[in-house]
């Protein structure tokens, strides 16, 4: 294994926390680059206000990479906290109102994203995809015809299947500072998460994409779990680890993966497919145990860690 090595995590929000919570553990040489099209809720409700990033998802990257001593776990807290009133504060993250806050003051979202990581004292640093909000459009085939369909949440939850997926605008350039993480990193990984709306959009921005599958850093997907049926939507992307892999080969077919983690719960034709196109796309399939042992829909960051490890350790017989 690379001593400290470099990576680069693309994703947003639970899915990118847990990948963030395994990797700190491998190596302090981290950059998280996270989606900015969130829409709803807390962040939403500041993006219309201030026509600002989204920082839920940023905020939750963060909390994930807080400093592992009293002072950062009780900043990760305090940031992760949600007021609940009547009022217009209702519903709003501490650490969303303190992003919009520096953001508003300085108009730097980087700098402002570095010195929120600076006061939890973070394990390397988080960079969001682009410096201006981005929105997501898919379309979608249904029963009754096709659904042009905007927004993080509601492409996340659209039924019917896939034919288009754009970001708006559609000229979104990616931060100069993530771009060179990607061509300075060892390792890069992608997922898991509501594929559509939080793993996609990093390849469907097509200066990004160029630059992952131009990289000549390993590349690691972390593929959904499979679904149990008590699942929230937007955190299947309504379709199974072999169709994720499928949307990737239709929407960057330049890009190659060397590891493929998914679940081992996986089986039948679902774990055929899914050997035959990671197989496709260069790249070996990992399968372990991921999912907490008390829910079903969330990947376990200590069992990631596992896997990460394993992995990285491997390169160093080959």
């Amino acid at each position: 294994m690379i001593a400290q090595p470099k990576i680069v995590s693309f994703g947003g929000g639970h899915g990118l926390a847990a990948t963030l919570s395994a990797l700190r553990t491998v190596s302090e040489n981290l950059t998280a680059i996270v989606t900015v099209a969130d829409n709803g809720g807390s962040s939403g409700r500041l993006r219309a206000e201030f026509n600002s990033l989204p920082p839920g998802d940023l905020r939750m990257a963060l909390a994930a990479l807080c400093g592992d001593d009293e002072w950062g776990r009780s900043w990760a807290d305090l940031i992760q906290y949600r007021f609940t009133s009547n009022g217009d504060l209702n519903g709003h993250a501490m650490g969303n109102l303190l992003l919009a806050a520096l953001w508003d003051r300085d108009e730097d979202p980087i700098k402002g994203l570095d010195r929120v990581g600076q006061l939890l004292k973070v394990v390397g640093r988080v960079l969001p995809m682009s410096r201006q909000p981005l929105d997501i459009q898919g379309r979608f085939r249904t029963w009754e015809g096709m659904q042009v369909v905007r927004g993080q949440k509601e492409v996340a939850l659209a039924k019917g299947a896939l034919e288009e997926l754009n970001l708006i605008p559609e000229d979104a350039e990616p931060t100069y500072e993530g771009l060179r993480a990607i061509a300075d990193a060892d390792y890069l990984t992608i997922g898991p998460g509501s594929w559509f709306s939080s793993v996609m959009p990093h390849l469907i921005m097509a200066p990004q994409r160029e630059a992952i599958c131009q990289s000549k850093a390993r590349k690691i997907l972390i593929l959904n779990l499979p679904s149990s049926g008590t699942e929230p939507l937007e955190e299947l992307g309504g379709t199974g680890a072999a169709h994720h892999l499928e949307v990737i080969r239709r929407f960057a077919p330049g890009f190659k993966c060397d590891f493929a983690i998914a679940d081992k719960a996986i089986s039948g034709n679902e774990l055929i497919e899914l050997r035959r196109m990671t197989g496709e796309m260069g790249g070996e399939l990992v399968l372990r145990e991921l999912a907490l042992t008390s829910r079903n829909d969330q990947h376990d960051s200590k069992k990631l860690a596992l896997c990460f490890r394993e992995i990285l350790s491997a390169e160093v017989i080959r």
